[in-house]
């Protein structure tokens, strides 16, 4: 059944309307002009800020704001925890300091020559093609595939993985019964190997979170599963979409492709400019207790799309926001979050990203996009099909 059309996107905004989905930018711009804090009746009440400072607000501020639901959908399902990301204070601490030692600088740079071999693997099989979609067959591949690396799971499972991405964080928006099922499918997956690596422990991520304690205790058989769903979503979508638009930015810019070329050294500063400029999550947050910032009332039970890709191009806080600079000096972004959920597997998203780049650009240098690009829907951002020739 076709959607009902938007009329006034500061009063009735769509966040899964074609308009929103291939293009958002000349609306957030809009918004911020008139409105910078908008709001829908849609999906029972959302609010959207705009601006830098206000999603800034919104994202350290636990006391109105709760991220037991973090998508917004038609209708609310029952919980579904995913810690540390659905956890408040003060149980959000713990969940997290849990995470952080497999995703060190140390620990992701461990990682870098799989990556790399990935990368190199992927494009044999269509280097001397002269197409591909480096949507499919190349950025969601090696995210996919790292985290199965890194958990200990096969990694032929990738098709799996997408097939719950997508009924997760796209069906699911508007069809609960749907996430609910991917989240049981995934509870089931998951508990085999938990069981597995408690009888035989390997040297794995799984084997890591069911033998780790917190405060003295191990932790539940929920806790564990929950933590796995949350970095098999979390750890594959937004890394394969941030690799897609990098790659659509150099097929659309070969200027910049090509003084990336000339001047590799120039790329992690490159990296954090798509960061900004194409951050790929908004994340949500439920008001828990009423609360006015800049002059909008939140009210309890409605939620919040916390979207730091509107905030990193917020005029405000960044000169030219709208512009890809390759160069640019300051870029104090967003992407990976703002506040106590600011993204654990930041070292590694960007390990991925500079990898995935490097290596095709070093492979090949001229590519061209080669037909239509398809976007996601829902809040992770990227292309789902990017067809390009070369």
């Amino acid at each position: 059944m076709a959607r009902p059309t938007v009329t006034d996107w500061a009063t009735d905004f769509d966040h899964l309307d074609p308009a929103w989905v291939n293009d958002p930018f000349p609306i957030w711009d809009d918004m911020r002009r008139k409105c910078p804090i908008a709001h829908t009746d849609r999906f029972m009440g959302v609010y959207f800020p705009t601006r830098y400072q206000d999603v800034r607000a919104v994202a350290y501020d636990t006391v109105h704001f709760s991220s037991r639901r973090v998508v917004v959908r038609e209708t609310p399902p029952p919980r579904i925890p995913a810690p540390p990301i659905t956890s408040d204070p003060p149980e959000h601490r713990p969940a997290r300091m849990v995470l952080l030692p497999p995703f060190t600088p140390d620990a992701i740079k461990k990682l870098e020559p799989r990556a790399r071999a990935l990368a190199n693997e992927l494009i044999d099989k269509f280097a001397g093609r002269g197409s591909a979609d480096a949507a499919v067959e190349y950025s969601q591949e090696i995210p996919a595939r790292l985290i199965a690396h890194m958990l200990g799971l096969p990694e032929a499972d990738g098709d799996l993985y997408r097939r719950w991405i997508k009924m997760v964080l796209v069906d699911g928006i508007t069809d609960v019964s749907v996430a609910l099922q991917a989240a049981g499918e995934m509870h089931q997956y998951f508990m085999g190997y938990a069981q597995q690596r408690m009888e035989k422990p390997g040297d794995d991520l799984i084997s890591y979170l069911v033998n780790i304690k917190s405060n003295g205790q191990p932790l539940s058989t929920e806790n564990v599963i929950g933590t796995l769903r949350l970095l098999l979503i979390a750890g594959i979508d937004t890394t394969w979409s941030g690799i897609g638009s990098c790659i659509w930015h150099l097929a659309t810019h070969p200027e910049d492709r090509r003084r990336l070329v000339r001047e590799p050294a120039l790329m992690a500063t490159a990296v954090e400019e798509f960061l900004r400029a194409y951050a790929p999550v908004t994340m949500a947050r439920e008001v828990i207790k009423e609360t006015t910032i800049n002059g909008c009332t939140f009210k309890p039970g409605e939620m919040v799309l916390l979207s730091f890709p509107a905030a990193n191009r917020d005029p405000s806080m960044f000169e030219d926001a709208d512009k890809v600079i390759i160069d640019r000096k300051e870029n104090r972004h967003a992407a990976f979050g703002l506040g106590i959920h600011r993204c654990i597997g930041s070292n590694l998203a960007r390990m991925e990203l500079t990898v995935a780049v490097e290596e095709l650009l070093k492979r090949i240098p001229e590519f061209s996009l080669a037909g239509p690009v398809t976007w996601s829907e829902g809040t992770v951002r990227g292309p789902r099909q990017l067809p390009i020739k070369f």
